[in-house]
C-alpha cells in the first residue's frame, strides 16, 4: 500500500499529515508556507509512494463557502493540471475547533496551544482520521 496524505490549507501556512504506508496510523508531518506547499509535496512524493491526497475543503458551519475556498481550488486546479497523484475534498469543518480541544486534552500549556503551525498540523491529522474512518482503513 501506499501512504496518503491530508492538508489543512490556510492563506499563509498548510498543516500537511500522512498515513504509514499500511494506512493504519495518521500523524503529523510539517507545516509548511503555503506558497511552498506544492514544491513541499512534489519533493515528498519523490521519496515516498503516496496513493492520493485529502485536502480540507473549508466550509462556513452553514455549508457556505469560507473565504479560504477560492484559495484552496486554486491549488487543485493547478495540482489536477501538472501531477497524477489523485486530489480530493474533505469536509474540515470544525477540525481546528477539535485540534484546540484535543491540545487542552493533551495537557498542553495554553502558550503551546497558541503555536499556530502545531494547530494546523493538528488540524491536518484529524481531517485524515476522519477520512481514514469514512473509507474504512
Amino acid at each position: 500500500m501506499a501512504r496518503v496524505i491530508s492538508i489543512d490549507y490556510g492563506r499563509k501556512r498548510t498543516g500537511i499529515a500522512v498515513t504509514d504506508p499500511l494506512q493504519i496510523i495518521a500523524g503529523g508531518l510539517a507545516t509548511v508556507a503555503s506558497f511552498k506547499l506544492y514544491d513541499f509535496l512534489v519533493d515528498y512524493i519523490s521519496k515516498e509512494d503516496v496513493e492520493r491526497i485529502v485536502i480540507g475543503r473549508p466550509l462556513q458551519p452553514n455549508g457556505s463557502p469560507s473565504d479560504n475556498l477560492a484559495a484552496v481550488e486554486a491549488f487543485v486546479r493547478r495540482w489536477r493540471k501538472r501531477q497524477t497523484v489523485p486530489i480530493e475534498y474533505y469536509d474540515e469543518r470544525y477540525t481546528s475547533v477539535i485540534a484546540h480541544r484535543t491540545m487542552i486534552d493533551a495537557g498542553l500549556k495554553k502558550t503551546a496551544r497558541r503555536n499556530k503551525e502545531l494547530v494546523d498540523e493538528i488540524s491536518a491529522t484529524i481531517i485524515l482520521q476522519d477520512w481514514m474512518k469514512r473509507n474504512g482503513r
